[in-house]
């Protein structure tokens, strides 16, 4: 597949598309979020828009629907320029996006968010409840959606929300919606009965532009297909004319495709088994049998829907899995307790260090250590650093009071083990960029010197430098034994796996041993390969 191909439909000048975007370009600082993106979809069409996270896709979706304007390039709608960026009633009138998460107020009735701050009023500016009732009863019998207007919303199946909001958007006058993943939290009759109604809307005038890493759904709803990759348009065209693996190698580039990555020595069959997980189930995985031996890093890879993150947040304490065990060194893990989770020997790197890793208004040290506090009521130095695994806590400690002296140690130990560039740890974590940031959040994972150590996005939003010296910390403690549960949606942060387990809806669908190639990767993480 040569980049820049364009395949037009043989009617497309017959009229104006029903969206043109060419030429767009967007900037945040120094990061160039899209450059020459362009999309051009036909009227009464479903067209997808697919590329590896990081691609572009949101960034384009932004633009088309008015929530940012370009730096560079042209939105036009039935030949007509877009709207102003101000002017949302017009741009309501043009498109909607139906986004994974919904973004219907739960607590109203279908009716009420059907016509939120625009409901009927009798004399006095009083609600009008029956005529409210009766235009939603009417606009849901028109585009056939299949729901009680005076169901509350939280009360719904997650498709027939989706439907209450592509209903909302057509109640404005929109024909172009844009689906951005709509079948992640959808079983397979569920995406079936989806794809029926997008049919059926289809026939009524309506336009898609669909959004998924699923690719095999592509081929079974879509006529048309544009993929970006690394933040640029590489190719728009028919999808019955492009075969999976051509679309594939698309969105991982040609070099990518035939790129063998370095083979690592194996870890050895004696290892033991230090993380034993067991038919686990949770609301977005199923079945999952997962082992991880001391010194082995495994991989987790799956798309946004996959359920990969949730169940790395099981282990780490997060949530409380439907069943199943997990055992870590032959101890179940206390799912659903953090602190004790931690205790157990879990060391966690979340997926969004602003939220869930860093407290902005402590310092460095202070963050960094916030995992051995119980290990730091004493003078008296560990054998190593942060104490031996599962160590007992001092008595000072269990009191409640913790050494300065040995806490400034600890952490200065900690700043110079992760190359973490600042002024000393009593600077405050918000005044770092965000390697450094992420540095301390590793650091503080490894303080407590972990048997499982689990990483989720480890090296999202950070520099080259950074990006090296975070995934040098994970070969490091492959080498003291530690077993290491690695995240990500970044191919780059997967390769130092000694394998990659690949889940698809919530169950393990293939397993791919160190060595494998971007092309065969992607091709699991996207459903071609199941």
């Amino acid at each position: 597949m040569t980049d820049h191909q364009d395949h037009r439909d043989p009617d497309h000048h017959a009229e104006p598309p029903l969206v043109e975007a060419l030429g767009i370009t967007k900037r945040y600082g120094p990061t160039t979020a899209l450059r020459d993106g362009r999309l051009t979809v036909v009227r009464g069409q479903s067209h997808a828009l697919v590329g590896r996270n990081g691609a572009g896709k949101s960034t384009l979706v932004e633009i088309l629907t008015g929530l940012q304007a370009p730096d560079a390039g042209t939105v036009h709608f039935d030949g007509v320029p877009a709207p102003a960026p101000a002017d949302r009633d017009a741009w309501r009138a043009k498109v909607a996006c139906v986004y994974q998460k919904p973004t219907v107020v739960p607590g109203l009735t279908v009716a009420e968010n059907l016509f939120v701050n625009r409901q009927p009023t009798r004399r006095g500016g009083l609600i009008d409840w029956r005529r409210l009732r009766a235009e939603a009863a009417v606009l849901l019998d028109t585009w056939d959606v299949r729901v009680d207007p005076d169901a509350r919303t939280a009360e719904l199946k997650v498709e027939d929300r989706q439907m209450v909001e592509i209903a909302r958007a057509l109640s404005f006058g929109a024909r172009f919606i844009i689906l951005d993943e709509p079948t992640a939290q959808l079983d397979n009759r569920e995406i079936e009965r989806l794809f029926t109604r997008m049919r059926s809307l289809q026939e009524s005038g309506v336009t898609f532009l669909f959004i998924s890493h699923h690719l095999q759904e592509v081929y079974e709803v879509c006529r048309t297909v544009t993929v970006l990759r690394d933040a640029r348009w590489i190719t728009t065209a028919p999808v019955a004319e492009l075969p999976r693996p051509a679309l594939v190698e698309a969105m991982a580039g040609e070099a990518a495709a035939h790129q063998a990555h370095r083979t690592r020595n194996p870890v050895p069959d004696e290892a033991p088994v230090l993380l034993d997980v067991q038919a686990l189930s949770g609301e977005a995985y199923e079945g999952v049998d997962l082992a991880v031996r001391a010194g082995e890093v495994v991989g987790l890879a799956g798309s946004s829907g996959s359920g990969k993150i949730q169940l790395a947040e099981t282990l780490a304490g997060l949530h409380r899995p439907r069943s199943g065990t997990a055992q870590l060194a032959g101890r179940d893990l206390p799912f659903g307790d953090v602190r004790a989770t931690l205790a157990a020997g879990v060391g966690w790197v979340p997926r969004d260090r602003h939220d869930q890793g860093l407290v902005p208004d402590m310092s460095i040290g202070d963050n960094a250590t916030l995992s051995v506090l119980d290990r730091l009521g004493t003078r008296t130095a560990p054998d190593r650093l942060g104490g031996s695994r599962g160590g007992k806590r001092s008595l000072l400690a269990r009191l409640g009071f913790v050494a300065p002296e040995r806490r400034r140690a600890v952490a200065a130990e900690l700043v110079d083990r992760l190359d973490i560039h600042t002024e000393g740890p009593h600077q405050a974590v918000s005044d770092l960029s965000g390697g450094n940031a992420q540095k301390v959040v590793m650091a503080r994972a490894l303080a407590s010197d972990p048997r499982l150590l689990i990483l989720i996005n480890p090296t999202a939003g950070v520099d080259v430098k950074s990006k090296e010296s975070l995934l040098a910390r994970v070969d490091t403690a492959r080498d003291d034994g530690t077993a290491v549960l690695v995240v990500s949606d970044e191919l780059d942060d997967l390769r130092r796996c000694d394998r990659v387990l690949v889940l698809f809806h919530g169950r393990v669908v293939a397993a791919h041993p160190a060595g494998w190639h971007d092309h065969e990767l992607i091709a699991a993480i996207e459903g071609v390969a199941r």
